[in-house]
């Protein structure tokens, strides 16, 4: 793919007009996906794609459009030249755009991360062997993913990361189920084995009778996957220049310095470890990391080129809706045997759902628990508990209230595919919290 990606660039070169200039974003991928139902395969397959999104620009005029690529060099310069053509005769129509700003150096460079990655039938025989006599439900989706920017300037930067994702619940009947992730670089068995132990152990429990509390303020311990929803939201404009200048950032208050968040806490985005790659679709480089968080306090922002036009700061390469990318939140000191000896009596969420914000310049989110949540006594799992909504505020949940983060982190993938495999990830420990707010 990166020949096709280089060769359509060296095309675009020789179509560019006097006073012309044109960006060239690739993506790509060669991934194998399969799905499991009842701890058996119903789907399995393969896909290899590639796509280019070419802006043209003349002054500050631009116009963008994607196209699929073939490979076949002479049938992609055809669907290339008729692209510029296209582009050429629409940008006579359009407003100057007094925010842009793209990248005009002629940078180049090449990452390549390896991972080890199981054969798709390696991959399969291992999940059907560790969840046999289970109705397990996933889909497990492997193999790199490429990204590529080119200018009329000479750049020409190539990405491409190998992972792994394996996405699955294991189900019981009704709404009772136990959902869990296995993903990263470097596949292993045991590791794999015991995250499907544990989930079985899980499921082991949902057959005790559900236990529904009276709404009320609740010891819990949140696992990373019920962290990551919090931070999901908390990324919808709290992390990005645009929402804190206008005043629309759920950490409008922090901002502000009317609210405070635990010394405990510090978020960063950490591109050196994730997936995405470390240049941006105009052609601006990501640093390695960019704290957001330090132990509470803002530190920086994601700025994207539009933002750092309109607000007259350096870019750091954030994405157009200045959402992190690769989000981490550092360690604690809670260790995973003592979790349910320091949660004590309360309840160990596994999975949160729906959230939105119920007041989103307070900071204050709502949602609903998932799947297997536990009521927990003396630091033993009693009982599931069935569904509840809660209503809390970021400075409670990661203030105040915030006891610990746990030593052990997971690493996080998004499992959407929706056109193309994604490539946001998390890496999170979980947290105990207490006066944890169940409104009905």
């Amino acid at each position: 793919m990166k020949n096709v990606f280089y060769n359509s660039c060296n095309f675009l070169d020789t179509k560019i007009q006097s006073g012309e200039h044109y960006l060239a974003w690739f993506e790509g991928e060669r991934s194998d996906f399969v799905r499991f139902n009842h701890a058996v395969v119903r789907q399995a397959g393969s896909v290899m794609q590639m796509s280019i999104e070419v802006r043209l620009i003349t002054g500050n005029r631009h116009a963008a459009t994607k196209i699929g690529l073939s490979g076949d060099d002479a049938i992609d310069k055809v669907a290339l030249e008729t692209l510029i053509d296209r582009l050429r005769e629409v940008l006579p129509t359009l407003p100057d755009d007094p925010f842009l700003l793209y990248s005009d150096n002629a940078e180049k460079s090449e990452f390549v991360r390896d991972a080890t990655l199981p054969s798709g039938e390696n991959a399969i025989g291992e999940i059907t062997d560790a969840a046999r006599g289970t109705d397990l439900v996933g889909i497990h989706a492997s193999g790199p993913i490429y990204r590529g920017f080119g200018n009329s300037f000479g750049a020409r930067r190539w990405h491409e990361t190998q992972s792994f994702n394996f996405d699955f619940s294991l189900y019981l009947s009704g709404d009772k189920a136990v959902k869990s992730e296995y993903a990263g670089f470097e596949w292993d068995t045991t590791g794999l084995t015991n995250v499907i132990d544990r989930a079985k152990g899980q499921l082991a429990l949902l057959l005790r009778s559900s236990r529904t509390l009276e709404p009320g303020k609740y010891r819990v311990y949140l696992t990373p996957s019920a962290l990551g929803e919090i931070t999901t939201m908390l990324a919808w404009g709290g992390f990005g220049l645009k929402a804190q200048r206008t005043r629309q950032s759920p950490l409008l208050r922090l901002l502000q310095g009317d609210a405070s968040l635990s010394k405990q806490l510090t978020i960063m985005e950490n591109t050196a470890t994730g997936i995405a790659a470390n240049f941006e679709s105009q052609g601006f480089s990501k640093p390695p990391a960019v704290p957001l968080i330090t132990e509470g306090k803002i530190n920086s922002a994601l700025v994207s080129p539009r933002s750092a036009k309109e607000f007259g700061i350096a870019t750091n390469g954030a994405n157009a809706g200045e959402t992190p990318e690769a989000l981490e939140v550092a360690a604690g000191n809670l260790s995973s045997t003592e979790i349910l000896k320091q949660l004590g009596t309360g309840i160990y969420v596994n999975n949160l759902w729906y959230l939105n914000f119920s007041d989103r310049s307070a900071g204050r989110i709502t949602g609903m628990t998932r799947f297997a949540t536990f009521w927990v006594e003396n630091g033993e799992i009693v009982a599931p508990m069935n569904v509840m909504r809660f209503d809390e505020s970021i400075y409670r949940m990661l203030g105040d209230n915030l006891e610990a983060l746990s030593k052990e982190r997971e690493y996080l993938v998004d499992p959407g595919s929706y056109g193309a495999r994604s490539t946001q990830s998390w890496h999170l420990p979980g947290a105990l919290v207490r006066d944890f707010t169940l409104t009905l």
